[in-house]
């Protein structure tokens, strides 16, 4: 591989502006495919054989038009003190608020009058209608939200407090803030990184360009394929995430050939051949963590894992590429003024006092004296590694899986509002109804609804029954004692199906997040299993090793599960929640754990493969095996310490959200990074590799042959490198016998 990735790089600087060309020519054809591509029709979300989608599909059969998944609203009014809901000129805001409300968007199905159903708190203070649309809540256009807070303008000037929760008012999370404060930070660590402008800006231009034909890519067949706007904000924040690591590795590779005196051009042969290698690799283990996420089966989730490894794919793509055809703009120009004075001097050296003075007049960098001091202390910074990270993953085991409502939104929020008002007037069951579809005549609905009633945890079941036009279906709202993100309302849910037939079904949104969190804890060990193996496997082809690979898989899943740790201190029980803007504590987000394996480990693995991929060349060429550590510490801390600071910084920009969902997604992210970069890469693996010595690198002969043999560590270059000079030294002898 190393040899075709050579060649590949050195025509791709040769022919840089033919390389250069077609890429801005693809960047412009997504464009223009994006903006021509009709809108979207549908965001759709389903859960293909839980009991709630079933229960929704039976809804849409036997109650045409009804719209049972669509967005609803509660439109909350609470009296001024001293007054009732019941006095006359309340009475009468309420009802004109409802009949506005009603007239306020197409997408409007139905609108309760709250007199009529009796949705009366019990001391006449409060009362509430029910909205309901024809679309989900991400469907719905920022006008049909505006009109729906319009239409309740006049009864808060009569005096009365309105506030509206439920999901119509759910929008696409807003990412541009956290992105540019990425952006930024990623701009001043490369800058630092590499002394020089040029060189800074290449990984941001080529992160930005494979981010944007991604996302391109994914408006232009949303309409298509039904993707989500969350699609591509995923696309994006991974598309950065590895267009500026894979492009960083390229480039810093790069510098150090030409610092060993190569011309431009066998430089970029010789990164492309070499930090290329590891960016194939690197690349693929986050594709496969991607496209693992089909295993959860929900079309949502294997849509948003598919279109963000399409994004990694051209992330990969350009850096083997695009990045040589800039190198080769950018001349001399891609190394500072320091580097440049430091390499003639070490050049200098090299000519005059011979190699050895020449590496012994190279100054120990940060990752090099690093490298030593684990050397030296191997089993002490071990033990505090692992230690620190197994306290820190120690509330793992009190995780709590849910998916927020609107008692999570930040108090200062109508939603949240509207949650409390609710809760105080009828119960806080009330903010999570459950919705009972029973596939039989009256007789069985009456039946199931008495015996319903009569389970602990219920608060009411809300009568009559509404029927089918053909009178064999019936739904049945229920009404639990307690919030519906709590435990004991996933019990009622699971006690109402256990204790009911085939023919009684359980859906509604709250319904749905419970069988939500249950698809996902269900699918969290195959998916490790899936994505873990098969990384394993590739690792050992990159490594030619067993231990190794064994090492990173291991290492990362204490990374993360430290991260969730810290997930649940935070956000479950709250400790440090002020600091990070938590006013609401309760379960870690459904999908977290799965997401944060998905994300997290494909750039854990990018580390590892660009950091250890460095120890394997030195030690095939040679090098004793602690002496390769301090080589790769060397040549890779800098750049995966830069790597990972991007990262963090990326992820953490999303902390800022008032999105307590978009909040928990970044925090863990983040600190999930931190401590798998900086703890486990940077100081476990180094202390396994200096405990194991050559064992690290032991394959079983039968295993060696089976494995397909891939020259990531660039042997073949290497080869070409002693031809060269064998060529060198006859051509100079065979002068030498010409002359006498």
């Amino acid at each position: 591989m190393a040899t075709f990735l050579y060649k590949l790089g050195r025509f791709a600087f040769r022919r840089r502006k033919l390389v250069a060309l077609v890429w801005v020519a693809l960047l412009a054809l997504a464009g223009f495919a994006a903006s021509a591509a009709p809108a979207a029709t549908s965001s759709s979300f389903s859960m293909p054989g839980t009991e709630a989608q079933k229960a929704f599909d039976l809804i849409d059969e036997r109650f045409p038009g009804t719209s049972a998944d669509g967005a609803t609203a509660r439109v909350v009014f609470k009296a001024p003190k001293g007054e009732k809901m019941t006095d006359k000129a309340n009475k009468a805001e309420v009802e004109k608020a409802v009949a506005d409300l009603k007239t306020s968007s197409d997408q409007v199905a139905n609108v309760v009058d709250p007199y009529q159903v009796k949705a009366i708190s019990q001391d006449r203070t409060i009362v509430y209608t029910q909205v309901s649309y024809k679309v989900s809540g991400m469907e719905l256009d920022e006008k049909d939200r505006e009109a729906l807070t319009e239409a309740t303008e006049q009864a808060k000037d009569a005096g009365l407090t309105v506030e509206i929760g439920g999901d119509a008012l759910q929008a696409a999370p807003e990412t541009g803030a956290g992105e540019v404060i990425g952006v930024a930070v990623a701009a001043v660590v490369l800058v630092i990184t590499f002394g020089a402008l040029i060189a800074a800006g290449l990984p941001l231009l080529t992160a930005l360009i494979g981010v944007g034909i991604g996302v391109s890519t994914i408006t232009a067949l949303s309409g298509v394929l039904d993707l989500g706007s969350t699609t591509a904000t995923l696309a994006t924040m991974i598309g950065l995430a590895v267009g500026i690591d894979y492009a960083l590795f390229i480039v810093s590779r790069y510098r150090a050939e030409l610092a060993e005196g190569r011309d431009r051009e066998e430089a970029a042969g010789r990164a492309t051949g070499t930090a290329g290698s590891a960016v194939v690799f690197a690349g693929l283990t986050v594709v496969i963590a991607l496209v693992g996420l089909a295993v959860v089966n929900i079309p949502m989730l294997s849509k948003m894992g598919f279109a963000a490894a399409g994004t990694v794919v051209i992330a990969v793509l350009i850096a083997l590429t695009l990045i040589p055809a800039l190198l080769g703009f950018a001349g001399k120009r891609v190394v500072g003024r320091k580097a440049r004075k430091a390499a003639a001097a070490a050049a200098a050296a090299s000519t005059e006092h011979g190699e050895a003075d020449k590496h012994a007049a190279e100054k120990p960098n940060m990752g090099t004296r690093w490298a030593r001091f684990v050397l030296r202390h191997p089993i002490a910074v071990l033990l505090v590694g692992v230690v620190g990270l197994g306290a820190i993953a120690v509330p793992a085991a009190s995780l709590e899986l849910g998916l927020p409502d609107d008692g999570s939104q930040p108090t200062s929020t109508t939603q949240r509002k509207a949650y409390d008002l609710l809760s105080d007037g009828f119960g806080p069951g009330f903010n999570g109804p459950l919705l009972v579809v029973v596939d039989g005549n009256k007789a069985e609905a009456d039946s199931t609804a008495k015996k319903i009633s009569k389970l602990d945890g219920v608060a009411a079941v809300v009568t009559p029954a509404t029927y089918n036009k053909a009178g064999d279906t019936a739904m049945i709202t229920v009404i639990p004692k307690d919030r519906p993100s709590s435990t004991e309302t996933e019990e009622l849910v699971r006690t109402i199906r256990d204790t009911s037939g085939d023919n009684v079904q359980v859906t509604g949104a709250t319904a749905m997040n419970i069988d939500f969190s249950q698809r996902m804890n269900d699918a969290l060990v195959p998916y490790l299993a899936l994505v873990v193996g098969l990384a394993f496997l590739l690792l050992m082809v990159v490594f030619r090793s067993i231990l190794v690979p064994l090492k990173a898989a291991l290492g990362f899943l204490l990374s993360v599960v430290a991260a969730l740790g810290a997930v649940v201190a935070v956000f479950q029980w709250g400790w440090l929640g002020s600091l990070f803007g938590v006013e609401q504590t309760g379960p870690v987000m459904s999908m977290m754990p799965i997401f944060m394996v998905g994300v997290v480990f494909g750039l854990a693995m990018d580390y590892e493969v660009f950091l250890v991929t460095r120890m394997r060349e030195a030690y095939v060429h040679g090098e004793r095996p602690g002496q390769a550590i301090v080589t790769g510490f060397r040549h890779g801390a800098r750049v995966v310490t830069a790597a990972a600071v991007i990262m963090i910084a990326v992820f953490a920009g999303f902390i800022g959200s008032t999105e307590q969902m978009v909040k928990m997604i970044g925090f863990g992210l983040a600190i999930a990074v931190l401590f798998d970069a900086f703890i486990v890469r940077m100081a476990i693996v180094p202390a396994v590799l200096a405990l194991l010595g050559g064992k690290a690198w032991w394959l079983p002969r039968w295993l060696d042959k089976a494995l397909p043999s891939v020259d990531v560590e660039g042997e073949r270059l290497q080869a070409m490198d002693g031809e060269q000079a064998a060529d060198g030294d006859r051509n100079e002898g065979e002068r030498e016998l010409v002359r006498a």
